[in-house]
Parts: structure tokens; sequence; C-alpha cells
């Protein structure tokens, strides 16, 4: 059964989903961290695979996806990571990033390593909607993965439709269209936005991200949808210490209480 599936019909509400940077801080980490934040709590995780223009990203996961490059981080690497990822991880794995480095491994064959090592999805958020229709919808469904799109509060309703009936995952919902990092917005346009998109009653569950960093956004966001992903507070926590792995638990703590 597909892991994503198994988790949503599993659990409906406070599904904590964590991103991190393949690479970072050091080039062997990716699968160590892994392993502790699934023992930590968290229900499924975004691995970022790095590309040097990361025009989403706030400054603290550019810096990330820079440092993990210097390491000497690809997707061939990356994917030599992950061939053991099923022997020491069970949740839920989906690759984010750009779709620069996904075109240039080669769409069919990012899709089929992405398969063979065991990931779930891939969210790519500067691939065009049109274009994933045309050209690699079969790739994601010959290799059984989700392609994650990406709502904001621009985003018209015939469009977020569109994106449910292409969907098999999850809908990410950010938060606003600003970078990663940014405060999670509490403003009363924020709230009828997502309850705009909730009263849609979508086939897909809802994720929201961008901004969640503590409890109380964490909380926020799960009146609203199925779960939150965090991913600058999580990437500063790596960079601010030596001893990482160590201080996962207690990360994850604070955001699940």
């Amino acid at each position: 059964m597909n892991r994503l599936k198994e988790l949503f019909d599993q659990k409906k509400n406070n599904i904590l989903s964590i991103y991190f940077t393949a690479g970072y801080p050091e080039i062997g980490a990716t699968l160590k961290i892994a392993e502790a934040l699934e023992k930590a709590g968290a229900d499924f995780l975004e691995i970022g695979f790095p590309y040097s223009d990361p025009l989403a990203d706030g400054p603290v996961i550019q810096n990330s996806s820079q440092v993990a490059i210097e390491n000497g981080m690809t997707l061939k690497i990356l994917f030599q990571q992950l061939k053991d990822l099923r022997s020491r991880v069970s949740i839920p794995i989906l690759l984010m990033g750009y779709a620069n480095p996904m075109i240039q491994y080669g769409v069919a064959n990012f899709c089929k390593a992405a398969a063979e090592v065991g990931v779930d999805g891939v969210i790519v958020p500067d691939l065009p909607l049109s274009e994933y229709e045309e050209l690699y919808k079969d790739d994601f469904i010959k290799n059984g993965l989700s392609n994650i799109f990406l709502v904001t509060p621009q985003t018209s309703e015939e469009r977020i439709r569109k994106i449910d009936s292409l969907s098999t995952g999850f809908i990410y919902l950010l938060s606003s269209s600003a970078t990663t990092g940014k405060d999670l917005n509490v403003s009363d346009a924020i709230g009828d936005y997502y309850q705009r998109v909730k009263d849609m009653n979508l086939n897909n569950p809802l994720i929201i991200g961008f901004g969640i960093s503590d409890k109380q956004s964490f909380d926020r966001a799960n009146k609203y949808a199925a779960g939150a992903i965090v991913g600058t507070a999580f990437v500063k926590t790596l960079s601010d210490s030596t001893n990482y792995l160590a201080h996962i638990p207690s990360f994850i703590k604070k955001i699940k209480g």
C-alpha cells in the first residue's frame, strides 16, 4: 500500500513533516537525520536535493543548499545514499527540489531511481502544471510516485480543483507567496484563505507549509489542514550545533508538544 495514503488514512490531523537538505550539514548525514526524525516522532519527511539557484527559499535553506553542493552532494550521490533507506526508515519520504537538476538527470531516470530506493513522492515547486501533465505524468504514475503541487493565496479555485484532480498524495498549501522561513501570517485574511480551501472539500488532504516554526504555528495550521511542514526552523537547528542529531528529539517535542 502507498505509504502516503496509508498515513493519511490512519491519521487525520496533527501530521508533522520535516524538511531538510540532503548533504547538509555533512555529506553523509542524510540517512542519519532521517532515522533520528522518525524515531523522534516525525510523520513523514521531505529531503531536499540542493540546487545552486533556489528562488523560493529563504536565506537559511539557500545556505544549506550551497553548503551541500560544496560538500559534493548531487542527485547521483543522493540516490546512492538512499539505497539503504527502506532498511532504516519506514515513514513516507518525499524528495523536494527544483526542476532543473531533475530534468538534467532525466525525468524518467529520476522517477525510476526514486522508486527503486523507496521514495513515495516528489515536490518540484517550479515545475509547471501543464508541463507535468503533458510530459512527465506517465513517468510519475508508472513509478508509483505522488507529485505534490503547491497552492498559494493567489491560486484560483479552478486551478486548485485541477491540482486536486492530478494529485495522489496531498496538496501543499503555502501560507504565503513569500520565500521559506517567513513567520506564519496569523491575519484574518490568511485564516480566510485556509478556510476557503478547506471548504472546497477536496479529494486530497491539505498540508500547510512555509513559516511553521513552533507549537503555536503548528497548532494553528492544524485547524485548517491535516498537518504542517517545518523546514527553515529545523535546518537552522542543524546549523546551530555540531551535535545536531542529539537535538532532534527536543526539536520535535517543541513542535508537537
